[in-house]
């Protein structure tokens, strides 16, 4: 007795277009960015008028130089109080983080988790060819995480 076969006939499999998983395609590209020779003053005011909690400190061919945050303000303020030094004509290159965590803007949003796994940072400036071209943050890959979960990962 001949058996049967219970399977549809096979479809034709067309090449469907994959989502992107590029660091790229997630980033913000609108960035605030301060130079090392403004006032730590001036880099506070624009923080808060603009309710962020850093920026990216860069030279004048947009290439990063450091970081510079709410916390090396209050840093180097308590510092100023301490050692009973004025702190608002201080510099930001007086202030900001050189050993800045990166990635670059070709990485996958894979590496971007994992890199935030193992740095415990928030965000991370995105760079190609040296050059920062904006950033991205723990919350950009989560969003994107959503928006490929019907997506298969290989």
């Amino acid at each position: 007795m001949p058996i049967k076969s219970f399977q549809a006939a096979r479809q034709k499999l067309v090449p469907t277009r994959r989502k992107s998983l590029l660091v790229r395609d997630y980033m913000t590209r609108n960035l605030i960015t301060f130079s090392k020779q403004q006032s730590i003053l001036e880099v506070m005011r624009i923080l808060i008028r603009n309710k962020i909690s850093g920026g990216p400190v860069v030279d004048e061919l947009s290439r990063l130089i450091g970081i510079i945050s709410e916390a090396d303000c209050i840093k180097h303020l308590s510092e100023g109080k301490y050692f009973n030094q004025p702190f608002f004509d201080r510099k930001v290159e007086d202030s900001m983080s050189s050993e800045v965590d990166v990635i670059e803007a070709d990485k996958t949003i894979f590496d971007a988790a994992t890199l935030f796994h193992k740095t415990n940072r928030r965000r991370l400036p995105v760079l190609e060819r040296g050059r920062l071209v904006g950033q991205i943050s723990r919350q950009d890959v989560v969003k994107a995480a959503l928006l490929l979960r019907s997506q298969r990962w290989r």
